[in-house]
């Protein structure tokens, strides 16, 4: 997306939150290639291949976010943060139903180190970084705001610091922070 673009999709998100819903649909329209692309590149490292794909992925996505009342965002970035977290939770609800239907198994080892590509891995620890994360969440909101973005995202620590309106020096911060703590819950689930 290009930033002359940007001006279209908040006054967009704007009609939206008036009850406008083909102004929803025009914005999904609008970021559908850069949907497409983050969940391209959050599913990137699956390594089944019978996984899920990054067009059922954003499909899904959108119609989460359409079948409801407007997003309450105010400019592109602010609305690719609502959409990471949706899509925190979509593929948290396909690996739990992935791990449902395998009931068992190993427990490969998700280096948080990956999400420096973008990408996570879909395996049976997924639900145990969504369930650290709440805990995360409940103890700082920015760095597992943080996490979620570029973890689940893909957004880079600019684009993070731009939604947050904080620097990108204390996005690197936050990062630090919840990749430690993060990890060490992980550790502790085991």
């Amino acid at each position: 997306m290009h930033a002359e673009e940007s001006p279209q999709i908040t006054g967009l998100l704007s009609e939206w939150r008036e009850g406008d819903e083909e102004a929803g649909r025009r914005i999904i329209a609008a970021v559908y290639s850069e949907l497409r692309r983050l969940a391209a590149a959050s599913l990137r490292r699956e390594s089944n291949p019978l996984t899920l794909q990054p067009t059922a992925l954003v499909h899904e996505l959108c119609v989460r976010m359409l079948s409801r009342s407007a997003v309450p965002c105010e400019n592109r970035l602010h609305f690719l943060h609502v959409a990471a977290q949706q899509m925190r939770r979509l593929i948290v609800d396909y690996a739990r139903s992935r791990k449902n239907l395998k009931r068992g198994g190993a427990q490969p080892h998700l280096p948080l180190d990956d999400a420096r590509d973008h990408a996570i891995c879909l395996d049976e620890r997924l639900d145990d970084i969504h369930e650290a994360l709440i805990r995360l969440e409940q103890l700082d909101q920015r760095p597992a705001a943080v996490v979620e973005m570029r973890f689940f995202g893909g957004l880079t620590e600019q684009e993070i610091a731009d939604v947050l309106q904080i620097s990108v020096a204390t996005v690197k911060r936050d990062w630090e922070f919840a990749r430690s703590w993060l990890l060490a819950q992980l550790d502790t689930s085991r």
